[in-house]
């Protein structure tokens, strides 16, 4: 089964593919070139509508530029993306793998 199948089976529906160079904040400190490709999946109901706050944000950033990127791990960071959004990321592992997903204070304005 692949990624795309096994989250639409959980309600999951892929509605962005992001690719580009950025800028990555971590902690106040600012890395760039950061090259990415990230994934952005949101909750969908029965109905065909999105569920606020329900996502999935996972993909892989190039840490060439992050010094100590073992040290990065579990931390919140934030991705500036080229076409001027940002969007909120844990870095998930020293090679650069990315992951935001769930619903709640930390995670989405509606709660």
């Amino acid at each position: 089964m692949s990624r795309k199948e096994k989250y639409a089976a959980e309600g999951l529906k892929l509605v962005e593919q992001l690719e580009g160079v950025g800028r990555l904040t971590i902690e106040g400190r600012v890395f760039e070139p950061v090259p990415y490709d990230i994934s952005r999946y949101q909750g969908m109901a029965q109905s065909g509508l999105p569920v606020p706050g329900v996502h999935r944000i996972e993909g892989k950033v190039d840490l060439t530029a992050v010094p100590d990127s073992v040290e990065r791990v579990g931390r919140d960071s934030t991705l500036a993306l080229e076409n001027g959004r940002t969007m909120r990321v844990a870095i998930a592992s020293a090679d650069g793998r990315v992951l935001s997903e769930g619903h709640g204070p930390s995670r989405c304005t509606c709660c």
